[in-house]
């Protein structure tokens, strides 16, 4: 067999899809947890859903979305007490996790190992196996309690990614500056995308 070709097969049969976790908070901006989601799902990469309680009651403030829709849109969901989840141990395998928004209550229980539910538990799963884990607070003013829980999950290699839009690349609505956001999130964990325009 020609190298060329075995070389391709070989890569091609090599070739995995992401498998992203997926947590979203009680923390106001619930939309940005389900955007990232949408994007997602268009680009086919596997998602495993994790939707608070917390998060279920701002879905209803923020958003005309329902809950039944949000988890249509994720490739499996998990409920947030269920601690013997296939997400709660090391042995299976994802590439990523995002908690989008990231709560100042979860922040928290990453910060200090308090693993009391599955976002928490998957997380400290992330950090244990140095899995990418990127958290998108969404809280201001920031208090010094909430900045030392930043630091101390930045050291154990967490990726802290505020829901801060940039507006040089002059947004015209909402939706772009929602896009920016989950873009840089994107970013984070290298997945291409084209949906806000970046700085030339």
């Amino acid at each position: 067999m020609n190298n060329k070709i075995y070389l391709l097969r070989f890569h091609i049969n090599n070739i995995r899809m992401k498998k992203i976790i997926i947590g979203i908070t009680g923390a106001s901006g619930v939309i940005y947890g389900i955007r990232l989601l949408e994007i997602l799902n268009k680009l086919k990469i596997e998602t495993h859903l994790i939707l608070t309680n917390s998060a279920k009651k701002v879905l209803k403030h923020e958003t005309h979305y329902t809950e039944k829709k949000i988890i249509s849109m994720a490739t499996h969901h998990h409920d947030e007490s269920d601690i013997a989840a296939s997400l709660a141990s090391g042995s299976f395998k994802t590439d990523a996790m995002v908690i989008i928004p990231c709560s100042a209550k979860t922040l928290a229980g990453i910060a200090t190992g308090y693993s009391t539910n599955l976002i928490l538990r998957a997380a400290e799963v992330c950090i244990k196996e140095r899995r990418k884990l990127v958290l998108v607070p969404r809280e201001t003013p920031v208090s010094y309690i909430q900045l030392k829980n930043m630091l101390h999950v930045t050291t154990a290699g967490v990726i802290v990614l505020p829901a801060s839009p940039g507006f040089y690349h002059k947004p015209k609505n909402v939706n772009n500056l929602v896009d920016y956001v989950v873009g840089k999130v994107l970013d984070s964990l290298d997945i291409e995308h084209e949906i806000f325009k970046r700085w030339k």
